[in-house]
């Protein structure tokens, strides 16, 4: 028996889009399940995102510091941003979003993990990169704005990282998952041995 996710799409019977966003919406789809009766199933609609794990010299992972309205926290996070054009290169959107938060560039990535994070009632899909050989960008930092505007940034070690999670200081998905995989990877057949920044992504296709 193969432990691996397989794609599958039961019928549909009719779709709605009762609620369109700035970014996401919220669809309505009657699905037909296995017993032949049919359910209503409403999830939000999402353009995916990417992350990124950027680990330095000092074994150091780059954190930025953002308030979060549905949670009304202000949480620890890894430089993440949305897919904002379809077909994009997840690693150019990612190598915008560490520069455009860390004001940061890597000479090393690979895709650490992809991930759906609330696959009961969302599609957005995650991949989480790896980015190491770690230097400030050339060029004007970039202009933040709204959240972004009083963001903090900290390099924090891989080990204490581990322990704040695991001690429930730490909530945010994609530094959860990165993290942890990090060090699950470290423990197995090593970070060279991870998929190149340009593997596939069947939940977001892209061009390269």
């Amino acid at each position: 028996m193969t432990i691996k996710d397989t794609p599958e799409e039961w019928e549909i019977r009719a779709t709605e889009t009762p609620f369109v966003g700035n970014k996401t919406s919220v669809r309505t789809d009657d699905v037909v399940m296995p017993d032949g009766s049919v359910v209503r199933r409403d999830y939000q609609v999402h353009p995916g995102s990417v992350a990124v794990l950027a680990l330095d010299e000092e074994d150091r992972v780059l954190l930025i510091n953002q308030y979060r309205h549905p949670v009304r926290h202000k949480l620890w996070e890894i430089p993440a941003g949305l897919l904002d054009v379809p077909g994009e290169n997840p690693l150019h959107a990612a190598q915008r979003e560490l520069y455009e938060e860390a004001h940061v560039k890597a000479g090393d990535w690979r895709v650490l993990t992809d991930v759906y994070t609330s696959p009961g009632g969302c599609d957005e899909a995650v991949r989480i990169f790896l980015a190491r050989e770690l230097a400030e960008a050339e060029g004007e930092r970039f202009e933040a704005e709204h959240e972004e505007t009083d963001m903090e940034h900290a390099r924090v070690p891989v080990e204490e990282l581990v322990r704040r999670i695991l001690a429930g200081d730490l909530h945010n998905t994609c530094l959860t998952v990165g993290v942890l995989s990090l060090v699950a990877a470290r423990g197995g057949d090593g970070l060279d041995a991870l998929r190149p920044a340009d593997a596939p992504w069947p939940a977001r296709p892209f061009s390269s």
